[in-house]
Order: C-alpha cells, then structure tokens, then sequence
C-alpha cells in the first residue's frame, strides 16, 4: 500500500484544487478520479461546455438577427453545430489538459479510478479494468461533487429526455424544448437552444424563476427573456413524461392542483437542480452518515469521522465551483495547521444568460426578513454610456447598504458583463467598505463598470448620471 499525507477523492474543482494546494505545502498528495480527464463535472459536462456553447450562440444570434445589420455588418450566417460543438469539445480537453500539467507541476499523483473509503486512513481505488489498489491516507478530503436530481414520473433517456450532460450535446437544434427547472442550468442551456433557432418552453414548479435570487432581479430576467422569445409556465409541475422515437408527451398540472394539460416536445431537459454524489463511498466504514437529501455534515470542513474531510457540492452551502474551489484550498491549509476561512457571505452568484446576472450578499428579501434597515441604490443601464453605444442597455446595478453605517451588505445586477464585474463588489466587501468608499472610487471611462460608481453614489441620492 501507498501511504500519503492527503489523498483527495474526486477531480473536480474541489478535489483538484485541494490536491494542488496540497502539493504546493510539500504533501504528499494523490488525487483519486475515475473520469477520463480532470476537472469533474465542471470542466467536463458542465461550467465550461456550457460557457462555450452560449458564447457561439450568442454570436450566431448577433450574425443571424438585427444586432450586426444594426452595426451596418452584412452577414447570411449558416450554423454548423457539428463544428460548434468541435470547438467545444476541443476548448474542454484544452483545460483539462491544463490541470494534468498543474498536477505534475505540483507533484500530485492521479490515481485513476473510483475511490471509496474502507476504514479510517484507506481509501480503495477501483480501476476501469476492475483492479483495485489500496491507498493509506493520514487525511481523506472527500469531493466527490454532484449530479443532476431525477423527477418522479420522468426517465432521464438522454435521447428525448435529457439532462444536462445530454442536453449540451444535441445531434441536432430542437424545435420545441421543454425546460423542467427555472434555475441557472435551465435557463442557460435553454437560452442556448433558443438562439439557435428552438421554440423554448420553461415549466417551473414555483411562482418565479430562481429561487433565492433577488426579487427584482429575478423578474428583471424574466421579462428579458420572455422578450427574447422564451415561454415561461410557472407554479406549474410535470407528472408524467411519455417518450417516443420522435419526442416526448408531457403532463403538466397546476402546482396547487387542478385539470391537467398535455404539452409536446421534441426534446425535454431536465434540470431541477442537483443532489450530492455520495452513494458507494464507504462512509459507514467511518462511521458517517449523511442527511436525508444525501449531504455529509461538516464542522469547518472537517467531519466528525478523524481524519475525514469534506468539500463543495457533497457537503452544505451553494453548489457552486468557486465555493467548492475556495472550501479546498482553506481545507488543505487547516490539514497544515495554518489559520484559514472560507466568507461564505461573500461568494458570489452569477447566470450566464443574456443579459447576465451577477450578486453577492444579502437581497431585500433577506435583509427585511433580519428586520434590518437598509438603503439601497440603483443605475439603470440605459443611462450607462458604454453600454448605450453597444446597444445592452437591459438591466441595472443595486446596491444594498447598512442604513447607519453605509457597509454594503449586498449587489445584485442584470446587465452586460455583470459575471466580470461583480468581483469589484466582493472585494469592497471583503474589507467591509461602505457604498461611499465605491462612490469616491474613481472608474475609467466609458465603461460598463462606471454604473457601479454611479449606483453606490445613488444610495445617498448622489448619482450625476440618471
């Protein structure tokens, strides 16, 4: 048996981080993966397929529609999604391929397989081919991810009946996806199918989209996505899924009950969130057990199995790569003794829609819910110059400040390049500024990010361009 200081089950953004991390403290560290290539869901079937495919999309829609004729550019665009999704794939193994040079760089050995715990300190790692080898392990960190949560009455075929992985590799543009789940993944993916010429249709079980993201902000990107051509049936839920060679016969009734309708599809996404990878993992071995939607508990990171870590989607907090990210490097320098935190009220959440969104602490919602008195202020991207002369002008930038003391206690925005933007705010709030200290920031000119500037300034009713 191999002995290591850490060994990381899972490749992802998480477990690859982490065993980096590991490396660069001098452990002896391997990283237990069974896919083909590094990076886990994200790289792989995730994040990075999807980022690809909405950047193509969102070009042939600018080349297909009015937005390049309006720039006095003359185009007759013809999609090629074979070579579309080409590129995308090649994008993919680019970045995975990064992570094994990052691996050798650091000295962190992949061990390919499927790794479970079997005991305090041993992790068994079953290959492709079947064999097994055992690994000893002073520390286990377990990131093992995600995956997407089946419905009753719905088989996921991934021929007419899709999941994520499924529906980011289309032989063909649909013309009509149904979309189950108006969260980030549904929204993306059927922003994406749209553009290419599919009529979408979203059925989501509550009365809005995006649970838990602001209110305004989440009706804002209805009503911008509705204008695009997106369909939208809310507080509705699908009971039954009949598919055939040609598409799918789906039952829809009202949330709160009522008479059922039949809705057609040629292809039906599934994406109503995610559920934690933990089955087959040897946890009772240690000891652990995990909650009823399949999480493992964590006291700063750490289990209550000696010696057993846990990070990103498998344990508590939002399910997402830049959290799972930060959990792994501040886990690895506690297994080192050193003094480290993840803020978990400051890691942001952003959709790559068009317009995007972007936030970071607290919403209205929230901080009525505390009985805490705030102010909040607002610019509007119409009044915004850079993005006037780009023609985006949908959207707006909210900041959200402590009544008393002007600390920002939250951001939200719709608007061009929001995703870029919105780590201005996390840094500000990493060192507790007010919407003052932003107002006083001097932004260049003309850009985006002057509406920034302009809504912190708008909290004290300062804004000079609106």
């Amino acid at each position: 048996m191999s002995a290591y200081d850490v060994v990381v089950i899972g490749g992802g953004p998480g477990g690859y981080n982490a065993a980096i991390k590991a490396g660069q403290l001098g452990m002896k560290v391997a990283c237990v993966e069974g896919r083909e290539t590094l990076g886990g869901t994200c790289l792989n079937v995730g994040c990075m397929p999807s980022k690809a495919l909405l950047h193509a999309s969102e070009l042939y829609e600018a080349a297909a529609g009015k937005e390049f004729a309006t720039l006095g550019i003359q185009v007759e665009p013809k999609l090629d999604l074979a070579q579309m999704m080409k590129q995308k794939a090649e994008s993919v193994t680019a970045l995975t391929k990064g992570i094994e040079f990052l691996f050798r760089k650091n000295k962190v050995e992949w061990v390919k397989g499927w790794g479970r715990i079997d005991g305090a300190g041993k992790v068994v790692v079953t290959a492709a081919d079947g064999q097994q080898q055992t690994l000893e392990a002073h520390n286990i960190v377990v990131a093992t991810g995600s995956e997407p949560t089946p419905l009753p009455g719905v088989t996921i075929d991934n021929e007419r009946i899709l999941d994520s992985t499924g529906a980011l590799s289309l032989p063909e543009v649909p013309k009509h996806l149904v979309v189950i789940g108006a969260g980030v993944i549904g929204l993306e993916l059927g922003s994406v199918w749209r553009r290419l010429g599919a009529q979408v249709t979203v059925v989501e079980y509550l009365g809005r989209i995006c649970p838990g993201l602001d209110d305004e902000t989440a009706k804002t990107l209805q009503r911008a996505l509705t204008k695009q051509g997106m369909s939208f049936k809310l507080s509705s839920k699908v009971t039954a899924a009949k598919s055939s060679k040609t598409g799918v016969e789906l039952s829809i009734e009202p949330a709160a009950g009522g008479l059922a309708e039949t809705l057609k599809a040629d292809y039906v996404l599934v994406a109503i969130g995610r559920r934690p990878y933990t089955q087959g993992l040897g946890l009772e071995t240690v000891g652990l057990a995990t909650d009823s939607r399949g999480m493992l508990a964590n006291e700063r990171h750490q289990t209550t199995a000696p010696g057993v870590w846990v990070i990103g989607d498998v344990t508590s907090g939002a399910m997402l790569a830049h959290k799972a990210e930060d959990e792994g490097i501040v886990c690895i320098e506690r297994i080192a003794g050193q003094a480290a935190e993840v803020n978990y009220n400051l890691i942001p959440n952003v959709i790559y829609t068009r317009p995007e969104v972007a936030s970071v602490g607290k919403s209205e919602e929230q901080l009525k819910a505390e009985g805490r008195p705030y102010r909040v202020g607002k610019f509007p991207f119409t009044a915004n110059s850079r993005a006037k002369i780009n023609h985006e002008t949908e959207g707006f930038v909210k900041v959200l400040a402590d009544e008393r003391t002007d600390e920002v206690l939250g951001v939200h925005m719709v608007g061009p390049s929001v995703s870029e933007m919105i780590g201005e705010y996390c840094v500000a709030m990493e060192f507790s500024a007010s919407a003052e200290d932003i107002a006083l920031t001097c932004h260049p000119h003309p850009t985006r990010s002057e509406a920034l500037r302009q809504a912190a300034m708008d909290v004290h009713g300062a804004a000079m361009q609106a």
